[in-house]
């Protein structure tokens, strides 16, 4: 039996709301270093959602043997540099302007997919008669 938790719409909602929060850490530790000398601002790699429909999210199980097998997703959030200015003369490269716009989409994402689990969460609840 599959719960709640299990279903690949909800994982997928997951593992987004988790790369959103891993995201909102690097930004914020950009915007900390933004008068360190030598710093350059990091970003994660965006998801891929054709990567994430490839993995499948949590393993199903096959019951028949015309079922798809679908190989669980690992999920490894990639940080990267990223050189959107130029650096000043202590070679620091953090825009507080852009990172200040990362912050607010993020948040404003991980709003979206917080709200979309829950009205998930609420349909199943009624779909079930809790």
């Amino acid at each position: 039996m599959t719960t709640m938790p299990e279903l690949p719409l909800l994982g997928m909602l997951r593992e987004r709301m988790t790369w959103l929060n891993r995201r909102q850490d690097l930004l914020s530790e950009n915007i900390a270093n933004a008068d360190t000398p030598g710093y350059v601002a990091r970003d994660l790699k965006p998801l891929d959602f054709a990567d994430a429909l490839k993995g499948g999210g949590p393993s199903l199980a096959v019951t028949n043997a015309r079922h798809i097998a679908i190989a669980p997703h690992a999920a490894s959030f990639g940080e990267q540099a990223t050189q959107d200015v130029e650096s000043s003369p202590n070679g620091n490269a953090v825009s507080l302007e852009q990172e200040m716009i990362k912050v607010s989409e993020t948040q404003a994402q991980f709003q979206a997919a917080a709200n979309l689990y829950a009205k998930a969460m609420t349909l199943m609840k009624t779909a079930i008669g809790h």
